[in-house]
């Protein structure tokens, strides 16, 4: 339809004094918060072939989706965001002094036995902020799927209001691996 014509209407219609009725519904506090808990307890299956069936996925309010991923000898568990813009794995340090840490699960390679040290520098900016850190090696676990000595970051400094707000521990990298920082490896192939 013509722009015109639409303007037209439009002008016709108020012009006419046509009122279209708004109605407020009322909603309590409770209400709210239970609608609110509802969604973020939400579940969700994920199918991913290769990775051995179906990875759990928490729906927070229809605004993020987190996974776990298992790191380290014991495992240390993290909810993670599944990211399609970006292919690395990162984790909050124990030696991250950042807001952020210190409300969030923390990957300790000391407290694992199959953690190897590798020190590379390791750094992405995001549209919503930026993190710092050093690239570790361990075993890690999505689903099923598993992988030994795994490079990931190690997240010890953070900038942004995202990572502020944000429920998770870390991203998951589900992007294509030409995009990898660092050439780093990429979880899903």
């Amino acid at each position: 339809m013509n722009k015109y014509l639409i303007a037209a209407a439009l002008f016709a219609t108020s012009a006419l004094g046509a009122r279209i009725p708004l109605t407020k519904k009322s909603i309590s506090k409770a209400t709210f918060m239970n609608y609110k808990e509802t969604l973020a307890t939400a579940s969700t299956k994920m199918t991913a072939d290769g990775l051995g069936g179906h990875i759990p996925l928490k729906d927070y309010m229809n605004t993020q989706y987190f996974a776990e991923v298992s790191v380290g000898s014991p495992a240390q568990k993290f909810l993670v965001v599944p990211d399609t813009g970006s292919s690395n794995l990162w984790m909050y340090s124990a030696s991250c002094w950042a807001v952020p840490c210190f409300y969030h699960d923390k990957y300790d390679s000391a407290k694992s036995s199959s953690y190897h040290a590798d020190g590379r520098a390791f750094k992405i900016t995001y549209g919503s902020g930026s993190i710092d850190g050093f690239v570790s090696q361990d075993t890690a676990v999505l689903g099923d799927a598993s992988a030994a000595s795994f490079a990931f970051g190690e997240v010890t400094s953070v900038s942004g209001v995202a990572f502020l707000a944000s429920q998770m521990s870390g991203i998951l990298g589900l992007a294509y691996d030409t995009i990898s920082v660092d050439k780093l490896p990429t979880f899903v192939d």
